[in-house]
């Protein structure tokens, strides 16, 4: 009989977690992005290109031309605000015009455009620089990306735990901590689309990580979070493996086969057990690729440090031979 209910509850929650899915708002995952060049200086490409999943879902990306970063950014609109994640790698309007892009794309009425909030997933600067083109522009709140001002502003009061939310208007977006790569990181939910962002947390590319504990308790979080919600898509912060799943190289500013953007539901909930399992250095498992680049800095200057230790000894003891021959031969 336990088998039975069992069964029929795990049905039951199946079937909701159908109906929840098709109720997501789709989007075109047809998405191609500039392939950058060897020679960035013959490029023509634009700096910045977009692409939209749906009338009110758009994804950006600084070109790998402009920069070796190719960060992700993401608009999302709602009926009363509209929400932007992430500034990018460029400072400098004339070479990056984000906020122009950005402007362009919002929604706007008699009393102008719609209001927008400029927020983060970390405060490492690629994911930031952006944000002089936002200070003072109308109906612009601009959040920093430092750990107190993000805790101000979602209402966090005993991070990293709690899940708070940002009303845009018949558009949730839950905002949940997760640090681990860096101590600010936070993921956001869109439950209209199911779509994650996750910055730098989980992408196609290098994971690096900064607090292993940090990481895998945000990643058992999230994990839990999600469980019992849809998630069409996670979305990161870059790309960074081609095709076959292999690593670009690093700073390429030519990715001629790229990996297609998003990750999965099933990437998420295997993220902790791949935490699980680094090695405190450089550990792929699962289709993942983690490391440390404090631990593997420390370690490569540590083993620099053990090879001129050795050739100093080798050294001294050529020169005390060549001493005492001459002794000899004295």
């Amino acid at each position: 009989m336990k088998r039975f209910l069992s069964a029929i509850l795990a049905l039951g929650l199946a079937s909701m977690l159908s109906l929840a899915q098709a109720d997501l708002a789709p989007g075109s995952m047809d998405m191609r992005w500039d392939a950058g060049a060897q020679d960035c200086a013959a490029s023509k490409a634009p700096p910045i290109e977009v692409h939209a999943y749906n009338a009110n879902t758009y994804v950006l990306r600084e070109d790998l031309c402009a920069t070796w970063e190719a960060p992700f950014m993401y608009l999302i609109v709602g009926n009363d605000k509209a929400l932007l994640i992430d500034t990018g790698d460029v400072a400098d309007p004339k070479l990056m015009p984000l906020a122009s892009t950005v402007m362009g794309l919002l929604p706007a009425d008699a009393r102008g455009k719609l209001p927008l909030i400029v927020v983060h997933s970390h405060t490492h600067l690629d994911h930031r620089a952006g944000d002089p083109q936002f200070q003072g522009q109308p109906g612009v709140t601009l959040v920093p990306a430092q750990l107190d001002s993000v805790k101000g502003y979602f209402g966090f009061k005993a991070w990293p735990d709690g899940v708070s939310q940002v009303d845009l208007g018949g558009r949730i977006i839950d905002v949940l901590p997760a640090p681990g790569h860096n101590p600010a990181h936070v993921v956001y939910y869109d439950r209209n689309t199911g779509i994650l962002f996750s910055g730098d947390f989980l992408l196609q590319g290098r994971l690096l990580v900064d607090d292993l504990a940090a990481y895998a308790a945000s990643a058992k979080r999230v994990a839990a979070f999600v469980q019992d919600r849809p998630v069409s898509y996670v979305f990161g912060g870059h790309i960074e493996k081609n095709q076959a799943g292999e690593l670009l190289d690093w700073q390429s500013t030519y990715h001629p086969d790229e990996r297609a953007l998003a990750l999965s539901k099933a990437d998420l909930l295997a993220l902790p057990a791949a935490l699980g399992k680094f090695n405190g250095f450089y550990t792929e498992t699962g289709g993942f690729v983690i490391m440390n680049p404090m631990h593997n800095l420390m370690a490569a200057a540590l083993g620099a440090l053990i090879v001129l230790a050795a050739l100093g000894v080798l050294v001294y003891r050529f020169i005390r031979r060549r001493i005492a021959r001459r002794r000899e031969t004295a």
